[in-house]
């Protein structure tokens, strides 16, 4: 199978994308700052992991940018945005232990709005051709934000599903975090036997086999955004997305449920 960088990358505007984060990262704020100690202390549907400990870990995300900017820039981009969804299930683990050890360290509210003021303060002045010292390795400036991007989003999500908040998903942080998710399912499984559809988002191929090029597709998947997102992100299964009327497939390539979660 080739590499996911071998497939080519969409591009993404980064003054648009910046503004996304953004708001995304406000929006969470606005959500961490009522939470009760009960409310922190809930599940959060993650594994073990507590509600404070999805908030540190969110604030750990949004304070990359700083430790990223701490080194002198590197030279070159070592991790393109699709190696980086392909390589997101081999630093589970890390994150892992990194949420528990910032929620034992300090209040998770308190960092993550300190972290989010910060992050705030430092886009505005990061140049837009920088590269990041991301923990995943070297990035442009522009991937790295939506890398930022999906690690709001998805969260958002969690963090709404976990405590009832009606947290609002900034519809172009949405908009990017489905482009990168459909893309990374087309360099997991290249193709172009089956099409994949997140209306109004994205449209993307993928699945060896016959390839289809005019009239309407043998092999054909369609979902809303967010269904979408949780199905790459592992958040709800196939079979879940189905019989709740959220998704359709025709065709006898269309099942690919065997290629999600996407970020595993």
């Amino acid at each position: 199978m080739p590499a996911a960088s071998a497939r080519r990358s969409r591009s993404y505007d980064p003054v648009k994308t910046r503004a996304a984060v953004l708001a995304q990262a406000a929006h969470v704020a606005g959500a961490v700052r009522v939470l009760r100690p009960d409310q922190l202390g809930a599940p959060s549907g993650l594994g073990d992991w507590s509600v404070a400990e999805l908030v540190a870990h969110l604030a750990t995300g949004v304070d990359g940018l700083r430790s990223g900017l701490v080194e002198p820039a590197p030279a070159a981009a070592e991790v393109r945005l699709l190696d980086w969804a392909a390589g997101t299930g081999s630093r589970a683990e890390s994150n892992a232990r990194s949420a528990r050890l910032a929620a034992a360290d300090q209040d998770p509210v308190e960092r993550y709005t300190q972290a989010t003021a910060d992050f705030a303060r430092l886009l505005a002045d990061v140049p837009l051709d920088r590269i990041i010292a991301a923990r995943a390795g070297a990035m442009t400036f522009t991937d790295f934000l939506v890398t930022r991007a999906v690690e709001l989003v998805v969260h958002s999500d969690d963090l709404r599903r976990a405590t009832g908040f009606d947290i609002p998903l900034d519809r172009q942080a949405l908009a990017a975090v489905v482009r990168v998710l459909a893309d990374a399912l087309a360099a997991k499984a290249p193709g172009g036997s089956v099409e994949v559809r997140v209306p109004p988002y994205a449209v993307v191929q993928c699945v060896a086999g016959p390839r289809h090029t005019r009239g309407t597709p043998p092999n054909v998947v369609e979902t809303d955004p967010l269904t979408w997102v949780r199905l790459a992100a592992g958040r709800t299964s196939w079979a879940e997305a189905v019989d709740g009327g959220h998704l359709t497939a025709g065709g006898e390539r269309a099942d690919i449920s065997a290629l999600l979660p996407v970020l595993a």
